[in-house]
């Protein structure tokens, strides 16, 4: 029989039907099903109870999560459990500051297949590298979870409902990862598109990487390429004779039922032998 927070025994119950409830697509297997999701689901289940998180899972598919509120660094939902009131959930993680931000854009702006994929709304799977480098990671390694439950555990049933129903929402919407990192997109793709789009400098065809003459005296004469490989170039093909008969229309006229142009091939070619 689970035992609350000072030590009292009460009994599991039934939770109370939902009708309309936040209930996840996933009906069986993993939740989550961009890179992102999974990412994130991955987290969970390497910081929380497996026991609790099965119970958490079926909460979250039987629509027991009433709403839920993301703002940077916090996420707020009401789930509905066995009581008639449903209870509080609070799931935290550190928010970055302005300071951190302007890193981050920077980092991103600089990145010509970041800026153009997060422009496109895609996130990038190489952009969890990005933050790594910069001292702040992306996905949490731990999450500060309270609930108005009695269960001590951490986290209950009803903060593990929360978490696959805010997974899910990760998959409609990369962007609320890093909303809940303290950039909301709209602020994030207005600061990627006021700043430069990053230059690659071209590279130039006629660069020759260069020597000192010393170091070349003993062969500065020989030719780049072999003699032997210097041969004459065969001559182009000679131009048709009847080539003006090939890019005229041909009249309508005709000799002895022969079209005019058929009589005329030979003559030109006849006149070309003699030119040659």
């Amino acid at each position: 029989m689970p035992i609350d927070p000072e030590g009292r025994f009460y009994e599991a119950a039934r939770p109370i039907e939902v009708d309309g409830g936040l209930a996840v697509r996933s009906q069986r297997g993993k939740i989550g099903e961009q890179w992102w999701s999974r990412r994130f689901v991955d987290v969970l289940e390497d910081v929380c109870q497996p026991g609790r998180l099965a119970r958490g899972r079926t909460y979250a598919r039987k629509g027991q999560v009433l709403d839920f509120a993301l703002r940077p660094g916090r996420v707020t939902a009401r789930v509905q459990g066995s009581r008639p009131t449903p209870y509080q959930v609070e799931i935290g993680i550190t928010a970055y500051d302005e300071e951190q931000w302007a890193g981050i854009t920077a980092a991103l702006a600089g990145r010509a297949l970041y800026r153009a994929a997060l422009l496109a709304g895609e996130m990038p799977h190489e952009i969890v590298d990005l933050f790594t480098d910069l001292g702040l990671p992306l996905f949490p390694g731990e999450l500060d979870i309270t609930c108005s439950c009695p269960d001590w555990g951490v986290p209950c049933k009803h903060g593990s409902a929360a978490l696959y129903v805010l997974a899910e929402a990760f998959d409609d919407d990369p962007f609320l990862v890093l909303a809940w990192r303290g950039r909301d997109r709209d602020t994030l793709l207005g600061d990627l598109r006021g700043t430069p789009e990053p230059e690659e400098e071209p590279a130039d065809p006629l660069a020759v990487e260069e020597e000192p003459l010393a170091q070349r005296l003993a062969d500065f004469y020989t030719p780049g390429v072999s003699l032997g490989r210097l041969r004459e170039r065969p001559a182009r093909g000679a131009t048709p004779p009847e080539l003006l008969l090939r890019a005229l229309d041909p009249p309508p006229v005709r000799v002895r039922h022969l079209p005019l142009v058929d009589a005329l091939r030979a003559t030109y070619r006849d006149l070309g032998k003699e030119v040659d």
